[in-house]
């Protein structure tokens, strides 16, 4: 084990640092366009299998899609849209400026959830993977890998960013003051108001991700 940096910065993808949202409807978009009233069966199965994974599997709902429909060939074209959308187009504001600016205080990695197929290629073809130079962990739950990050980076104090008071609550309770967590008020999750009374508010609260490019970063060096 390498000597523990000062801090290290953690942050997740989906709604944090990628408009994932807007990618949903996107996708929602063009099933409905290709396949209708039909497409509702997809979101039926993909509903299924994140509840049986704990994850969202968007390719492999479209798999468990296909056994219904095996004989419609633009089942094809759906994994393409998947595979080559242009997820550059749906960074937030600033969310590269952001990554840089906390690079300067100590190493960025990137800890989300998901699948070992998509997610990665979602976290690569944005520039994210390359904007935190390869630290990259994506596991099923990732607040139950909290041994895992410390071993594979090290540190004294750790700051996690993520649009999910549930998963900043737990690494909290886990980590204690060990951690800072940061809570961007982006996507559904942040902006349901049973979710925001459900857990207890992270230390420190932003609008949009962007906003740490340019705030005072005295509060994680401290």
């Amino acid at each position: 084990m390498s000597a523990p940096e000062e801090v290290v910065f953690l942050l997740d993808v989906d709604n944090t640092l990628l408009n994932n949202d807007a990618v949903v409807a996107d996708l929602r978009a063009h099933l409905n366009e290709e396949f209708g009233a039909s497409s509702d069966r997809y979101w039926e199965i993909f509903e299924t299998l994140r509840s049986e994974l704990g994850y969202a599997d968007y390719l492999g709902a479209l798999q468990r899609y296909r056994l219904e429909r095996q004989c419609d060939t633009r089942l094809m074209l759906m994994s393409s849209f998947l595979i080559d959308y242009p997820f550059p187009s749906r960074l937030y504001p600033n969310a590269l400026a952001t990554l840089a600016r906390l690079r300067t205080l100590g190493p960025t990695v990137i800890l989300s959830d998901g699948d070992v197929v998509f997610q990665p290629r979602k976290i690569k073809q944005s520039g994210l993977w390359d904007a935190v130079e390869g630290r990259v962990l994506i596991y099923i739950h990732k607040e139950q890998m909290l041994d895992e990050v410390v071993q594979r980076y090290p540190a004294r104090r750790y700051v996690m960013i993520d649009d999910k008071l549930r998963i900043l609550a737990a690494m909290k309770q886990s980590w204690k003051e060990r951690l800072i967590t940061v809570f961007p008020r982006q996507g559904h999750y942040a902006l349901d108001t049973a979710n925001l009374v459900a857990y207890p508010p992270a230390d420190i609260t932003i609008e949009h991700i962007g906003d740490l490019a340019s705030m005072d970063l005295a509060v994680f060096s401290a």
